[in-house]
Parts: C-alpha cells; structure tokens; sequence
C-alpha cells in the first residue's frame, strides 16, 4: 500500500505543478501550456508503467500485454495512469489548437486521447471495446507524429523544424509500422514477434510514440505560439 500512496501523491504532485505552470494571461503561452501537459503526460504514464510492472508478481513484459496490468493486482495504478494520460492530452490539445489552430493535429490528438481514456475504462478483460480504444490510441498517436510535421508546413509556420521534424516522421512511421507488425502477428497472419514475444512485439509500437509526445512536449515549452492570422487547416 505504501507504493501505491506513493505513487498518486507524485502524480497529484505533477498535475499540480503543471496548474501552477499556467500563467494567468495566456495570449502568447497557449503553446507552451499544451507542451506542459503533453510532457507530464507522458512522464506520469511511464512511471505508472514501471510501478505496475514491479508490483505485478510474475509479469514479463515479454509474454504479457501492456494491457495485463490492468487486470492483474497493479490495475489500480495503470489504469488511473493511462486515463490520466488520456485526460491530459485532451486537455493539452485544447490549449495546442488556440497556440497554433491546426484542427488535422487537433483532431488526431484528441482522438489519441480519448483512446487513453478507453484503455483504462475498458480494461482488456472487456473485450472488443478494449481492442476498439487501443487500436485509436495506437492508430491516432502515430499518425500525430506525422500531422504534426505535414500541418506545420502546409500553414507555412514551421513549428516542427530539422532535426526534429524528421525524427518526429521517423517515430512516427515506426509506430506504425510495428503497430502493423504486431496486429498481424496478433491475428496470425504469419508475421512473427523477432524473438521479442508479444509484449515486447507491443512496445516497439508504444515507446516511439511515448518518445515522440515527450519530445514535442519540450519543444513546445520552448517554442514560441504560432500567429493567429494564420488559415484553419
């Protein structure tokens, strides 16, 4: 019990810190904000993660989903961190869109978020459901790797600049493209898990875009916002 106390007085830590974070004119800061969110996010999630496995007796995050500790004696603390992972990239793209009004990007965060959320209501002893809300997380995340890049460009604002919009295309497209691999593997259509099994075949789908998020996050806190005469894509 003692961990797990733990482990929510550090999460409420940083979601106040992230409160505190917002100033209270946010005219030129609604960028910053959302890379704020975004990087605590993915912080929180990851050490829920770590957490959850410890204290999952005989969890191998080879032979087991990611989504086993959902249902197993760490559930309590994955489940509230994916769906805190969710709330706050929901959160986050609010504040993304008023920076930079991208709505391709908004959209697919959003829908990223709310497959986060669906993960940790729909736990993977429900079923479909739970398939449905992986499948746009995994789906969503990936692809907002890539729009990040596309939308920046088309509205003529570079906000994902060299090297970084390149390695952003590149976590992207490996997750993906693993996330092609392990569905395929998953629905035994003859493509095998390289020696990883199944949960290490479902983290190469997870930690590119976990990268991905954590990076743009930073590098939103360091961006400047996007001007607002600039069209909706």
């Amino acid at each position: 019990m003692g961990e797990i106390k733990a482990f929510f007085v550090a999460r409420a830590t940083q979601v106040l810190f992230v409160y505190e974070a917002i100033p209270s004119g946010m005219n030129y800061s609604n960028g910053k904000v959302a890379g704020a969110l975004i990087f605590v996010a993915v912080t929180q999630f990851v050490l829920g993660v770590i957490v959850s496995e410890a204290l999952y007796s005989g969890y191998s995050i080879s032979d087991n989903y990611i989504s086993d500790l959902g249902v197993g004696s760490s559930s309590m603390i994955f489940n509230s961190s994916v769906f805190l992972l969710g709330l706050l990239l929901i959160i986050g793209a609010y504040f993304l869109h008023r920076a930079f009004n991208f709505t391709m990007l908004t959209v697919t965060f959003v829908l990223t978020a709310i497959g986060a959320m669906g993960v940790g209501i729909f736990t993977l002893d429900t079923g479909t459901i739970h398939n449905i809300v992986a499948l746009f997380f995994f789906l969503f995340s990936g692809l907002s790797a890539i729009f990040a890049v596309i939308c920046s460009y088309v509205h003529g604002f570079k906000l994902m600049k060299m090297p970084f919009s390149a390695i952003a295309v590149i976590l992207g497209l490996t997750e993906l493209g693993g996330f092609v691999l392990f569905v395929g593997n998953m629905y035994g259509l003859g493509v095998g898990d390289f020696g990883l099994g199944v949960g290490g075949m479902q983290r190469m789908v997870l930690y590119p875009v976990l990268i991905w998020l954590a990076g743009f996050g930073g590098y939103l806190m360091a961006h400047p916002d996007k001007p607002t005469t600039q069209k909706t894509q």
